[in-house]
């Protein structure tokens, strides 16, 4: 047998219609060339489909064995369609995002939050970008966006820029080094410092400040979640160094200071490196437009006239 799928809506016509005349309205043919489909379609099942003195027209049994194929697969044709339709309007796809700043995590979700009430025929999940080469997965088509805040030079592969940010130095409000109006390289040496599980290379305080410097803190602890880090540092159990945009609201607590590293401050820029034919995509803007206004968002909360001591 060769079924089509114009058959099996066909079959689905004449059961839900009662009759071959408005069936024929329904999927706008003639009477006519209804019947001669139906007769085709019987001649290779080898089988009647309807019984044909019936009013209303009603299937037969081998016809209701198609009718249930009818009705299992048309929707999932139809569903199929609607993707297959979303994909081209842009509408739909798929968002697979890695990370390579591993505080980014905190900053990200309330995007995707709105990005997922805007866009929710869209396909989101977060890798993190540490475990596994995050841009050679993105060239690969493996993963569709990297945050990163180490762009490089690859053909095909846009990095467009999302927001610049400070790294500050955490510590307890009891901490002598609280005192200090910044922190410098030295004043490491003789610290527990606390950081996310991640390579040294991929941590801020190390690559701008202490490698450079050829300072080695006392002792390294790393902690996973950022909450735990704070509850740490509260408790005079290490310094730590954080993105200002994690801990803007920290410096107006009594438990903690911020303060910048070195006298004029460290600056870096974070990054969403795409495809370039994906950049321009309808949803990938608007998560993008998202990523960059976020952090405004956060800084613009903070009282004006607070300060860090």
């Amino acid at each position: 047998m060769h079924i089509e799928f114009r058959h099996l809506r066909t079959i689905k016509a004449i059961h839900d219609e009662g009759g071959l005349a408005r069936a024929a309205d329904r999927l706008n043919i003639t009477q006519s060339a209804l019947s001669h489909q139906v007769k085709g379609l019987e001649d290779q099942a080898g089988v009647e489909l309807f019984v044909r003195r019936s009013k209303p027209m009603k299937l037969s049994a081998a016809g209701m064995r198609l009718l249930r194929a009818a009705e299992k697969i048309l929707p999932e044709v139809a569903a199929l369609e609607a993707e297959f339709q979303g994909l081209q309007s842009g509408k739909a796809g798929r968002l697979h995002i890695a990370i390579e700043c591993h505080a980014c995590f905190e900053w990200l979700l309330p995007v995707l939050e709105k990005f997922r009430q805007a866009w929710p025929d869209v396909d989101v999940d977060i890798r993190p970008g540490l475990a596994f080469g995050a841009l050679p997965a993105l060239h690969r088509e493996e993963v569709d966006l990297v945050v990163s805040s180490d762009p490089e030079d690859i053909a095909g592969i846009d990095f467009t820029p999302l927001f610049d940010y400070a790294p500050v130095f955490v510590a307890s409000s009891r901490h002598p080094l609280a005192e200090k109006p910044f922190i410098e390289a030295e004043d490491f040496r003789d610290q527990t410092l606390i950081t996310y599980p991640v390579d040294r290379t991929r941590l801020d305080v190390f690559t701008e400040l202490l490698t450079p410097a050829k300072v080695e803190p006392a002792a390294i602890r790393q902690v996973e979640l950022t909450a735990v880090i704070l509850l740490l540092v509260a408790s005079l159990r290490g310094v730590a160094v954080l993105p200002d945009w994690v801990v803007r609201d920290v410096q107006f607590q009594s438990d903690y200071v911020t303060r910048p590293l070195t006298a004029t401050g460290l600056t870096r820029r974070l990054y969403a490196a795409t495809r370039s034919d994906d950049t321009t995509m309808p949803y990938m803007s608007h998560l993008l437009r998202l990523a960059r206004t976020e952090p405004v968002k956060l800084q613009r909360k903070a009282p004006a006239s607070a300060s860090a001591d």
